[in-house]
């Protein structure tokens, strides 16, 4: 994505000249944000729907795993509902890096369970999403600021 400096004015608050980093109106920054946009539903869509909602519903594909793991339903049901919460805070502008961050280290964790206790079957799944989740946190990190003024106004 191409970037742009405007300078700034000098006012009575600001006592130096600074740049401004506007975002791009290109053709080529548009599309970026269209293609970081479709990554992101895309990955919301199969946490909510592929991943979070078998064990929601306790398929039984899902509870056999979680019973062998000895974690059983409660476990397999609050790792269902924390991916539903990083697929929904992945379309909610203010939370997108954030869910991108907290779904990077769910998916370190079920990387650590597939090799324990599951003989590292299906253990390249959650590497391979953690690149896109890595890609959205980075991309939107802008929004993490956006996020603490929020936290520190209702505190």
């Amino acid at each position: 994505m191409s970037e742009t400096t405007v300078p700034v004015t000098r006012t009575a608050a600001s006592s130096a000249v600074s740049p401004v980093i506007a975002e791009s109106s290109t053709v080529r920054g548009r599309r970026a944000r269209i293609a970081l946009r479709t990554l992101q539903v895309v990955l919301a869509l199969f946490y909510v729907i592929a991943s979070a909602l078998p064990k929601l519903i306790a398929h039984p594909s899902a509870a056999e795993g979680f019973d062998k793991m000895g974690w059983g339903s409660a476990g397999m049901y609050i790792i269902g509902v924390l991916e539903l919460a990083g697929g929904i805070a992945l379309l909610i502008p203010v939370l997108q890096s954030v869910a991108a961050v907290a779904l990077s280290g769910l998916m370190v964790g079920a990387f650590v369970v597939q090799l324990t206790y599951f003989d590292g079957e299906n253990a390249a799944t959650p590497l391979i999403l953690i690149v896109p989740l890595a890609l959205i946190a980075w991309a939107r990190r802008r929004h993490n600021a956006d996020l603490l003024r929020l936290v520190r106004r209702r505190a």
